[in-house]
């Protein structure tokens, strides 16, 4: 059964243990919908009381993003974690914490690995740029699925969500990493305009990708729910 607890409903460890757990439409809207709004504040908090923009300053508005936008995706996503019977929310959450840096290092490593530029006037940028995708990407699986590589295999490397939650957890991610793909194909280009100067266009592309990610996830989930209720008919 499932026990609600401040207007969330937390999975039991029996529909948590292993892969492809479930949680319903209203709650992946909600999830998809605080993170949209946190980002949507770091935005507003960046240009109206620090008067920046990605564009005139990278750095700071990624960094003052990454602060709003930490918080709402760990506590989140950690009350969805898998077992909760042996692992408590505040460990969820520290894990969150320390999916963080660790994601970071990953993504700055693809980055330098694909050409981002490297430098002592690039290290805040790209340091900013890292964690976010971090937060794109990994710390929603640190939180709900801690160190189970399994689980982490299963769905970045081989992509096969089974569950609603997988869903939420794997789309918006892809979509950060896509994003910023595509984002970073005007760098190269010989346009002179500010806005190809890393990692604003990367970092935009990411943003979209992310927020695209989150439409569809909820698109897959609604349609898995209509999947699962056939079945149970």
């Amino acid at each position: 059964m499932n026990v609600k607890k401040d207007g969330f409903v937390e999975p039991s460890s029996s529909e948590n243990a292993g892969s492809g757990a479930e949680i319903s439409v209203s709650q992946a809207c909600i999830i998809n919908l605080a993170c949209a709004l946190a980002l949507a504040t770091g935005f507003f908090t960046a240009r109206n009381f620090y008067s920046v923009t990605l564009v005139s300053n990278p750095s700071l508005t990624l960094l003052l993003i990454l602060v709003i936008e930490s918080p709402v995706v760990i506590l989140t996503y950690s009350w969805f974690r898998q077992n909760p019977d042996k692992c408590s929310y505040f460990r969820a959450v520290g894990r969150g914490v320390l999916g963080l840096p660790f994601g970071a290092l990953v993504n700055a490593f693809g980055a330098i690995a694909l050409g981002s530029p490297v430098g002592t006037q690039y290290l805040p940028k790209t340091l900013n740029w890292s964690l976010l995708m971090s937060l794109f990407t990994c710390v929603p699986a640190a939180s709900v699925f801690g160190s189970a590589w399994s689980e982490w295999q299963r769905l970045f490397a081989h992509t096969k969500p089974k569950g609603s939650l997988d869903y939420l957890i794997c789309i918006p991610a892809h979509g950060a990493v896509i994003g910023a793909w595509f984002g970073a194909w005007p760098m190269p280009l010989d346009w002179e305009r500010p806005w190809q100067e890393w990692p604003i266009c990367v970092a935009n592309g990411a943003l979209i990708g992310y927020l695209v990610g989150m439409v569809v996830s909820v698109g897959f989930i609604l349609v898995n729910g209509r999947r699962q209720h056939l079945k149970a008919d």
